[in-house]
């Protein structure tokens, strides 16, 4: 079970990473808000998980980082970067050939199982 829960963990930490590129395309994000935006999608992290996320991301120059202040707190803002809008793009293009195969192919052969034979 342990096992599982790794290689799960794996996945879903490569759809967290294109979600947070994704938004830091559309919008400059920050962590809370972030973590609130992949609760919505059934992803359940605190800062202990996003935080490394995003540090990785603007280390590897796929985001840029500004601060500000607000309500009397420092908070670091993130938005994509050229590079991160390339890897962005290269991603969107594998995600949708993956999509084609896993679900729509999948769909379409659930679907011919369930017709009576003729």
């Amino acid at each position: 079970m342990k096992q599982s829960d790794d290689i799960l963990k794996h996945f879903y930490g490569g759809f967290v990473r294109l979600h947070i590129l994704y938004h830091a395309a559309k919008e400059e994000i920050f962590g809370v808000e972030m973590m609130r935006e992949l609760r919505r999608h059934g992803y359940r992290m605190g800062p202990g998980t996003l935080y490394p996320i995003l540090h990785d991301l603007h280390k590897s120059g796929y985001l840029v980082s500004t601060e500000s202040v607000v309500k009397g707190k420092r908070r670091k803002n993130y938005r994509i970067t050229p590079k991160g809008a390339r890897l962005m793009s290269a991603a969107r293009e594998r995600l949708r050939e993956l999509f084609s195969e896993v679900i729509e192919h999948h769909d379409k052969l659930e679907e011919s199982r369930k017709k009576p034979p003729t």
